[in-house]
């Protein structure tokens, strides 16, 4: 059963154990796996109830880890997370070696995105990876843009609820999502960044 937290090192020690947990990122809460200590992201499409053909991205602390889990990475895509990271903006680029397959798409790509919340960051670099993330939602229901909109029954799966008590802070808006595996960006999903924001730095 969950328990509501505030303690960083609590929700780092469920990750750890390869358990699911909810936390906060500035767009919505997040529902995620350490894709280090759990064998594949298979509990978060569960809790979903999301179709497995829908890939889950990663939450990274970090530019670096552009280049890390990232392949034949084009410069394009660091120039957009220099700019927009930390923030909204999730990236998809071809999946490195140290990619686990289990988190891989079906066409070897993985999406990452630095959130701009430092209680996500700081959680990441507790647990000392990147989580497999997605919004802390029932598919098809409206993700959770504070704590009081996160679904009850998905919080009683877990096994730590973690509040950052910023919930006036996030914007409720997805990350825009942007498929940089050609020679080109593609957005595939318009959100928080605007097409004008990225047409901007062209």
């Amino acid at each position: 059963m969950a328990r509501l937290s505030d303690s960083i090192a609590v929700t780092a020690s469920v990750l750890k154990k390869g358990q699911p947990a909810i936390f906060p990122t500035e767009t919505v809460y997040g529902l995620g796996v350490s894709i280090r200590h759990a064998a594949s992201p298979d509990i978060l499409y569960s809790l979903k109830r999301r179709e497995k053909a829908k890939p889950i991205s990663w939450l990274v602390s970090q530019q670096d880890d552009l280049a890390r889990f990232g392949r034949c990475v084009p410069e394009f895509a660091f120039v957009l997370a220099r700019t927009f990271w930390p923030g909204p903006l999730t990236l998809i680029v071809k999946a490195s070696d140290e990619v686990p397959e289990a988190f891989r798409s079906s066409t070897d790509t993985i999406g990452l995105r630095m959130p701009n919340n430092a209680c996500a960051l700081e959680l990441i670099d507790t647990v000392g990876c990147p989580l497999a993330t997605t919004s802390a939602n029932v598919s098809g229901k409206r993700p959770a843009g504070s704590f009081g909109d996160l679904d009850a029954g998905l919080c009683s799966q877990v096994f730590a609820v973690l509040s950052d008590g910023e919930d006036g802070a996030k914007s409720g808006i997805a990350s825009t999502v942007v498929d940089c595996t050609q020679d080109h960006p593609v957005i595939v999903r318009e959100g928080a960044i605007t097409i004008a924001d990225i047409k901007s730095l062209s």
